[in-house]
């Protein structure tokens, strides 16, 4: 069980608010802005927007937190088509993350529909209105996950957003990632901040393809990842990785993290990539590093 007797709100540069995890020693937002991060990171890179005006759009949010990623989502889809049915499943380790946003005050500055279902969310882990069905799965998502796959249900877009994978390397697994990406549509998109090389390699072998999102309060950029699609323009030409990034892809940060049973403790997931990395052949982190930056 996580820590939950310090919750205290911190103002990003964007004024919205998000809480620091002491368990995990890293605030749930960049200081960039928790509210612009959800849109320019998950909401609009996943074109949930043009998948409104279908009337339809189902969504899985991967470690839900305060509920950001979310309430961004509702927003861009109802404002493209105020009609638009919207399913969301969202997964969450500690329900008090939730609760703690909405008692502090978090959405003051949100319109009056969004915090209530936010609340709904938050306290009871369920709504269905006449145009939302929304859902909180509490507990270890690597579970939960399984759960929804099970389920046959089939994401227009999955917002992937725990902690970093060094802090949180169990949603960043080959084994969870694939779970994941069960659960994506064909045609859909997957979206997640981080662009670290075992993350790519990831989803590179649950057979996806991978771009490179714009930069959102940090130098590093973010990913994108799909489908390959016949006859469309792929998303690697949408979004393309820089050569700096494809060479990433051939180091020992590649080597990607590894849960077989989905149930390892932190420390036997990085031991385990440790490991691996030691006894690899690929190019070293240091010198890609080294060779790259003597360039800039």
């Amino acid at each position: 069980m996580l820590d939950t007797d310090n919750f205290t709100p911190q103002q990003t540069q964007d004024g919205s608010l998000t809480f620091f995890s002491q368990d995990f020693n890293q605030a749930f937002h960049s200081h960039y802005g928790a509210k612009q991060e959800s849109y320019l990171k998950f909401a609009l890179p996943t074109q949930v927007q043009t998948v409104a005006k279908k009337g339809i759009v189902r969504i899985l949010d991967v470690c839900y937190g305060l509920g950001y990623n979310t309430a961004a989502a509702l927003e861009v889809i109802w404002q493209e088509n105020s009609a638009c049915i919207v399913e969301i499943i969202g997964l969450e380790l500690n329900p008090e993350v939730p609760k703690a946003a909405i008692n502090q005050n978090i959405f003051h500055d949100w319109d009056d529909q969004y915090r209530k279902i936010l609340t709904e969310l938050a306290f009871k882990h369920y709504l269905q209105t006449n145009r939302l069905q929304a859902k909180l799965l509490i507990g270890d998502a690597r579970k939960s996950i399984q759960e929804v796959r099970k389920s046959g249900f089939q994401a227009d877009a999955i917002f992937l957003d725990p902690f970093s994978p060094p802090q949180c390397p169990q949603l960043w697994t080959m084994e969870f990632i694939r779970q994941v990406v069960f659960c994506l549509h064909q045609d859909a998109l997957l979206a997640t901040y981080s662009c670290a090389a075992a993350v790519r390699t990831a989803l590179l072998s649950a057979g996806l393809i991978i771009g490179s999102t714009t930069p959102v309060g940090r130098r590093t950029p973010g990913t994108i990842a799909v489908y390959p699609q016949d006859g469309e323009k792929n998303i690697t030409e949408i979004y393309p990785l820089s050569l700096t990034e494809t060479e990433h892809l051939q180091t020992r940060a590649a080597i990607p993290y590894r849960d077989p049973e989905l149930n390892d403790n932190t420390d036997v997931i990085i031991n385990r990539r440790q490991e691996e990395q030691q006894a690899s052949s690929l190019e070293p982190t240091s010198l890609w590093r080294k060779r790259w930056d003597s360039l800039i």
